[in-house]
């Protein structure tokens, strides 16, 4: 049990819950006493966080679910609703990566994006943001990026489709203001997952240069010191999950690594 925060009754939905920070999230919040569903559209992803987390003495199901699909977001309603009851929390931390040139960006890369991030970012959403309103409770957040205040050279479909998501977030906090529902989101600069690790795959490959040197070259163009772990954006997560964080509304958190600390502002 998390010793600073107890989420205990709470039901939560994460999705891109199958691995990187959608994972680390899973984990924290069912460490806090959250019933948790797990979502992506990955079967065997989803059902190994589930059943970690089950070991670990939390209560976590595994659920398929492709958030771009709105079908798809329908059923997983119904099949969060058979297992928690209510969903007192989402995070919507499904995504994809890439980078290219903005010339080279096809349109299919351009839309796949929009859907990972924006598109599926809405429908969750809309989904679930009603109920919460209902009930008086609710937190909403939404893994974006650095990437989604300041832009970044090679990655404009991502960038765009993260600020996307932060105009989302501010919009949709206007709307839920003083019904007891927040909606935050959360831009932290590179953080140690796969999709990081493909990034500085596709530099070496382009490159020549070594992983080593890659990932410092990485680091340079966002100006940061280190990887941010999984971890330190989970921690940030949660704090926006409690009561507590009533008055955290329509904001934009950035997340950077400072020395052996995460620093956040908004």
């Amino acid at each position: 049990m998390n010793g600073t925060l107890s989420l205990v009754g709470r039901g939560a939905v994460v999705t891109g819950g199958g691995r990187g920070i959608g994972a680390g999230v899973a984990h924290a919040l069912a460490d806090a006493g959250a019933s948790v569903i797990v979502a992506a559209r990955t079967a065997a992803e989803v059902e190994a966080v589930a059943t970690r987390i089950r070991a670990r003495g939390g209560r976590a199901w595994g659920v398929t679910c492709d958030v771009a699909d709105e079908a798809q977001v329908r059923t997983l309603a119904a099949r969060v609703f058979q297992h928690t009851g209510t969903v007192d929390i989402l995070v919507n931390a499904a995504g994809d990566g890439g980078a290219a040139p903005f010339e080279r960006i096809t349109l299919a890369e351009w839309r796949g994006m929009f859907e990972a991030h924006a598109t599926g970012t809405f429908l969750c959403t809309r989904q679930f943001a009603p109920a919460m309103r209902e009930r008086g409770f609710g937190r909403i957040v939404n893994v974006a990026s650095i990437a989604g205040l300041e832009g970044a050279r090679y990655i404009a479909h991502y960038a765009a489709a993260k600020h996307a998501v932060v105009g989302f977030t501010r919009s949709v906090g206007l709307e839920l203001a003083g019904s007891g529902v927040t909606i935050n989101a959360l831009c932290p600069g590179y953080v140690d997952t796969p999709m990081t690790q493909r990034t500085i795959a596709n530099v070496v490959a382009k490159t020549g240069r070594s992983p080593e040197v890659a990932l410092a070259s990485v680091l340079a163009s966002a100006e940061q010191e280190r990887l941010l772990t999984v971890a330190e954006v989970a921690t940030a997560t949660l704090e926006l999950c409690g009561e507590a964080a009533a008055a955290t509304n329509g904001r934009a958190i950035t997340l950077m690594p400072k020395g052996d600390a995460c620093i956040s502002r908004s």
